[in-house]
């Protein structure tokens, strides 16, 4: 199992690293004709959302989830709200890339002298869950300990309708597929443990029943949007329409365009539990600034 939660955390990361080169680009013909098939790591576009960044960095949701790494690290494999939060503010002073309206207002909230683990935004973007592979990593052998985690890490940024339902659903999927689950079964038992937003959870069945939905075809239908409504069933779709084949996953969802870096982390998490290491494209692997990092980092947790 180890083995497979290590590739779970790397395919999320390759993901967001893929997706850096036109990520928020909604124009999928624009993707097409002036990147071609997107199938290696890029550079992004100066005038886009992330010109500071490198070609194999990450955009500021591939940050967070290294940041959220490496608090791991530091505290022994204990994850700590109260200290994430103190340590989630240091991160984003001065932080040179490129800061969402969820980071802006969590950060005006702790500014004000509210409690550091009630300042999330209102965001209902899966950009707030789909960090979470370091956690769902470091508590793959307990549930109990990963649900309370997800949800504490979420809620620092996060705190809109169905969000928490959204970053449970994919620790919940992941936890399952580690434990012996194939993609369907996950997905199926996940929402079975009750999704209370109710827009969230209509979406969900219908992504899990459309199975055959191509990512381009998911996106259309559920929409290219950051809101976790319809970032995730895309997500979802998309695995399933390639579960045997996380690099055809990771490339179709970035050439379907809009916010892919969240979408492909979702993917890169889930397909990565299921097929292991082998199915990331060692170039990805290679091409990424912090591999060696990640790997250092999860040889320390237990």
């Amino acid at each position: 199992m180890k083995t497979h939660a290590e590739a779970m955390v790397l395919a999320s990361f390759a993901a967001d690293s893929l997706a850096l080169g036109v990520h928020w680009i909604y124009d999928t013909n624009r993707i097409a004709v002036e990147f071609g098939r997107v199938v290696d790591l890029l550079p992004p576009e100066a005038s886009g959302y992330h010109p500071t960044r490198q070609k194999g960095e990450f955009t500021h949701y591939g940050d967070q989830g290294f940041h959220l790494l490496q608090h791991l690290v530091r505290h022994q494999g204990k994850f700590d709200p109260a200290a994430y939060a103190g340590e989630w503010r240091d991160f984003f002073t001065g932080y040179p890339g490129y800061m969402d309206k969820a980071t802006k207002a969590t950060l005006h909230n702790m500014e004000t002298g509210m409690p550091m683990t009630a300042c999330g935004s209102p965001s209902t973007d899966l950009g707030g869950a789909a960090r979470i592979a370091p956690l769902i990593y470091r508590y793959r052998d307990d549930l109990d300990l990963l649900v309370r985690a997800v949800k504490e890490q979420t809620a620092l940024t996060h705190t809109g309708s169905g969000i928490e339902d959204g970053a449970l659903f994919i620790a919940r999927s992941c936890y399952a597929i580690l434990h012996g689950a194939n993609i369907q079964e996950a997905f199926s038992q996940a929402l079975d443990c009750s999704i209370d937003d109710v827009d969230l959870d209509l979406r969900l069945n219908k992504s899990i029943a459309a199975e055959n939905m191509s990512a381009f075809q998911a996106v259309q239908e559920f929409g290219p949007m950051c809101a976790v409504n319809a970032a995730l069933p895309g997500a979802v779709c998309t695995a399933l329409r390639h579960a045997d084949n996380l690099e055809e996953a990771l490339i179709e969802t970035v050439m379907a365009g809009g916010d892919s870096a969240a979408r492909g982390m979702v993917v890169g998490m889930v397909l990565g539990a299921s097929l292991g290491r082998n199915a990331i494209p060692r170039r990805w692997l290679e091409g990424m600034v912090k591999y060696r990092e990640i790997e250092a980092a999860l040889e320390k947790l237990p």
